[in-house]
């Protein structure tokens, strides 16, 4: 497959760019829109840009670790708290819903995209690219908004615009040395929120292996006990776990934890995407599940129908 792939590569027409400023997460997508920008477009300089929305320790080392192979330093901006108070405070009051599961990508695809496109303008940048498919939501997403925040600069697709499959990137990763690894074929996407798995990847018949699971426990192997946990509300936000006060972000890496371990979380439904493409896509998210079914039994209680 690989002479079939650079041919393919090869012949594709696309533009001159100087300073490119990459949304950069160490996924397949963008760790091969990084080679190729380095190897296709001829970049003259590549600033790779990691936004942590709460993906772990152990995803953004393994984000530097990818971008070392090919000796490249990320800019990582620290946007936790700005997405649970700005963003998640919101999201928990409209108890913000997407066909089944609580509204998390769709959110971080932009605030990532706002982020980036202002370090472009902060660093000179006249170019901005990120790793979207073309069958996806995520390229509507990041190019509304690299419009809004950076007008004017350049937008580059690579994986989109070079036509490329997920078998395809992954053997042009491993053809320049830098293979990634997925736990189910089509990665996964990280937040505290929730965890969207192989997006568009997983087919009607597909098994889901345990351990594609980061907090969610199957029940048959949960533990056989009952566990109780307090959660204290203001403004029709939680602000204290079990009596406790804490941070909306501590709140919610606890309860991911907690409940994932009593087998909360789980979302498995079909979906209808932007471009009207039907598929199966598969969420984990104990903490949004608990909080968002909490929220909503404590409008029942203090909201008469015509509020609610």
């Amino acid at each position: 497959m690989v002479p079939h792939l650079l041919e393919k590569v090869a012949s594709a027409v696309v533009p001159e760019v100087g300073t490119v400023a990459l949304a950069y997460s160490g996924g397949l997508d963008s760790t091969l829109c990084l080679v190729l920008l380095r190897e296709k477009y001829k970049a003259r300089r590549i600033i790779p840009i990691t936004v942590d929305v709460g993906q772990g320790a152990e995803e953004l080392e393994a984000s530097r670790a990818r971008a070392r192979l090919l000796d490249i330093e990320p800019l990582e901006v620290d946007v936790r708290d700005e997405f649970a108070d700005q963003w998640l405070r919101r999201a928990i009051m409209a108890n913000s819903d997407y066909l089944g599961y609580p509204v998390a990508t769709s959110m971080t695809r932009q605030l990532i995209a706002q982020k980036v496109a202002q370090k472009a303008l902060e660093l000179g940048c006249d170019t901005l690219a990120e790793g979207s498919s073309g069958k996806g939501n995520d390229q509507y997403r990041m190019h509304n908004v690299f419009t809004l925040f950076a007008p004017g600069l350049q937008i580059l697709v690579p994986v989109r615009d070079l036509d490329l499959t997920r078998l395809e990137e992954q053997e042009l990763c491993a053809h320049y040395g830098i293979a990634v690894d997925e736990p189910i074929p089509g990665g996964d996407d990280k937040t505290m929120w929730c965890r969207s798995i192989a997006s568009g990847g997983i087919g009607l018949d597909t098994e889901l292996p345990e351990r594609i699971w980061l907090w969610y426990t199957p029940p048959q192997r949960a533990a056989d006990e009952t566990v109780t946990v307090s959660l204290t509300f203001e403004g029709g936000v939680p602000v204290a776990l079990d009596g406790r006060p804490l941070p909306l972000v501590d709140l919610i890496m606890t309860l991911n934890v907690t409940g994932g371990r009593c087998g909360i979380g789980k979302i498995d439904i079909l979906e209808d995407g932007i471009m009207d493409l039907k598929s199966r896509e598969v969420y984990e998210a104990p903490a949004a599940t608990i909080i968002l079914k909490a929220h909503r039994d404590l409008e029942q209680l203090c909201l008469t129908k015509e509020e609610i």
